[in-house]
């Protein structure tokens, strides 16, 4: 019997708040009053557990203090075989389902989590985050990090996915750096639910995920804690970083994907251009005069062909088959997001002056599709739409 098929972009990330059924819309619309008071009550009780998590030292105390707290502002932390939590493993790595999961986790023991492609600043501090800026700078400083003698150690929670699923599907490829700091990690599970709306939304910021967790009556954050990990003689990073990513999916009952985070931000741009036919290119086929598929296709082929005359042909067909749009095609083009080998430019074309090339691009793109590009020096940028 054959694997399902691993799941794609569009069953990882969920890209509406609102619930679809009919009935549980119905159930936030009259929640909603309560929902608001409930807002302001706990930002206002938020500002106090703040306070009190910098006030006191982190201790079995502190823990307990802010998980109670917490629990008032509806986020309840739970944990299940707490018993094989190996306080000598130095790297705790879990999956991803919101911006809050490590502040969830140090309720339950105590770590710090680096946060990525962020400078140090105020807001990192105060989301719990370690300060630390810089990639190559980052494995070095975690690896130190890890070999020091402190007591009592500190350890790392690791998130090798770097970006945030809905928590039900599968989950994103693990990077393999941080498998590269130690030869012995601790896996846990992370599973959240919220009644009436999604746990977590694509493109919302971690503010508006704040506001959403304090205005729902609870989120349940459940912890389930592995067995530590050793890497085996002669494995690699990669199939380390990749054997665990199978247990974790396993446990969680999901499916571990070959996709990372640059295919969730292709999933978003392509979520704020829907595969939909501009108006213009609906109005020029309209459905009286029933042209196949294809004539419709080389149509649009040969409006994209006279914008970019070195592209060939069959490569804007694939794309075009793909998105059914000329000006996202061409957006792909001009940014790269299609890759080809140049054709040569016909006699005519060739005959303008090989400097006004990107003015004549630039005019072509205004004239033909309804688009302007900005550009700097020899080079252009991406397009903006009109």
């Amino acid at each position: 019997m054959e694997p399902p098929p691993a799941p794609g972009p569009e069953r990882l990330f969920d890209s509406h708040r609102l619930p679809s059924d009919g009935f549980l819309l119905l159930a936030l619309l009259l929640y909603a009053p309560i929902g608001f008071c409930l807002l302001v009550l706990r930002l206002f009780l938020g500002i106090h557990v703040f306070l009190v998590s910098c006030a006191l030292p982190d201790s079995v105390l502190r823990r307990f203090v802010v998980r109670t707290m917490c629990a008032v502002l509806g986020l309840v932390a739970r944990q299940e075989d707490s018993g094989l939590r190996d306080h000598r493993v130095r790297i705790l790595i879990s999956n991803h389902v919101t911006p809050f999961d490590h502040n969830i986790v140090n309720l339950l023991t105590s770590c710090s989590t680096p946060l990525l492609n962020s400078p140090p600043s105020f807001v990192c501090w105060s989301r719990g985050f370690m300060e630390m800026d810089g990639r190559g700078e980052l494995v070095e400083s975690l690896k130190r990090f890890c070999a020091s003698t402190r007591l009592p150690p500190t350890p790392l929670l690791l998130f090798p996915e770097e970006e945030a699923t809905n928590g039900r599907e599968g989950l994103l490829r693990f990077s393999s750096w941080p498998f590269s700091i130690q030869d012995v990690i601790q896996p846990l599970t992370l599973q959240v639910q919220r009644p009436l709306v999604s746990v977590t939304v694509s493109d919302a910021s971690w503010v508006s995920e704040l506001l959403w967790s304090l205005f729902v009556p609870f989120t349940v954050y459940q912890v389930r804690w592995l067995r530590p990990v050793h890497r085996q003689l002669g494995e690699g990073n990669e199939e380390f970083a990749l054997r665990v990513q199978q247990l974790v999916a396993k446990e969680l009952g999901q499916t571990g994907t070959r996709l990372t985070p640059a295919d969730k931000a292709e999933h978003m741009k392509r979520q704020r251009h829907p595969r939909l036919r501009p108006q213009s290119a609906q109005s020029s086929f309209p459905p009286s005069s029933g042209p196949s598929p294809d004539v419709q296709l080389a149509t649009l082929a040969q409006r994209v062909k006279e914008v970019l005359p070195h592209v060939p042909l069959v490569v804007i067909q694939r794309d075009l088959a793909r998105t059914g749009c000329v000006d996202l095609t061409i957006t792909n083009l001009l940014e790269g997001a299609v890759a080809f080998m140049p054709e040569d430019i016909t006699e005519g074309t060739q005959s303008h002056p090989t400097a006004s090339a990107p003015e004549t691009l630039a005019q072509c793109l205004s004239c033909k599709v309804g688009i302007r590009c900005v550009f700097n020096d020899d080079d252009f940028a991406s397009p903006l739409t009109l």
